[in-house]
């Protein structure tokens, strides 16, 4: 059974990002990619499309089938591991299915920030505390539609607001194009590891999609993303991204 360890906690409050390999078993990858499968052929990209094409099915009172699987995945308890003592992961209310189609020769400009662009019903910016993403598609080598990540942003981002004060996230304008801020970035690398790794990265991490370089017809990238709440973060969110450590684990 996977497991957050030290270091995997430790690398993520450094860098902002941890892979964790062998999370889903191939019985979980097998019913991952048939309920991506599912939901692909009921709302299928338009013909010869190439690139990103997202679904993000939303889970309601009846639940969801994606929100079953992330339960039985053991995403929240694992997740948990990297949260301070006392702090829980409340269940995620959808999910992204998100799919890089080849080819698409592609490098990402910049990053971004998620939440931003449609504020949460109470108005404030919607935030979170961690992306999780399950990598039903092997991702081991680059280019295959990977996740570009700048380490170490997150914590550049948060001094970026502490300056300036929690509400700045809430000012789009000042963070074009992205949207994210004008902070060092660092170099840019591509996460990468086997299918059935999850890929943990904090809410404040520079992110962007990057290109798949298979030729045409070759299987798409599928990544299932849910993004998760520790426990209070809604209460505390100002807290959260002027001090983007204050939810994490030492």
């Amino acid at each position: 059974m996977a497991v957050v360890t030290k270091e995997s906690a430790a690398a993520f409050r450094a860098q902002g990002y941890v892979v964790i390999p062998g999370v889903l078993d191939q019985a979980l990858l097998a019913r991952g990619r048939e309920l991506a499968g599912a939901m692909l052929a009921a709302d299928p990209p338009p013909p010869g499309q190439t690139g990103p094409y997202f679904l993000w099915p939303r889970f309601g009172a009846a639940g969801h089938e994606l929100l079953t699987f992330y339960r039985d995945a053991g995403i929240g308890p694992l997740a948990r591991g990297l949260l301070r003592a006392g702090l829980d992961v409340e269940d995620p209310d959808f999910a992204q299915l998100a799919t890089t189609l080849p080819p698409w020769p592609h490098r990402p400009g910049g990053p971004h920030v998620d939440g931003l662009t449609g504020p949460e019903a109470d108005g404030r910016p919607g935030t979170f505390s961690i992306l999780a993403g399950l990598w039903l598609t092997d991702q081991s080598v680059s280019d295959q539609g990977n996740l570009y990540v700048w380490p170490g942003t997150h914590l550049r981002f948060g001094s970026y607001l502490a300056e300036r004060g929690a509400d700045a996230l809430s000012r789009v304008e000042d963070m074009n194009p992205g949207p994210y801020p004008d902070i060092e970035l660092g170099e840019a690398v591509q996460a990468t590891g086997p299918a059935g790794s999850v890929l943990f990265a904090h809410y404040l991490l520079a992110h962007n999609i990057g290109g798949h370089d298979g030729p045409p017809g070759a299987p798409a990238r599928q990544t299932l993303y849910y993004r998760l709440h520790a426990s209070g973060h809604r209460d505390r969110w100002r807290t959260a991204v002027t001090d983007p450590l204050a939810e994490f684990r030492p």
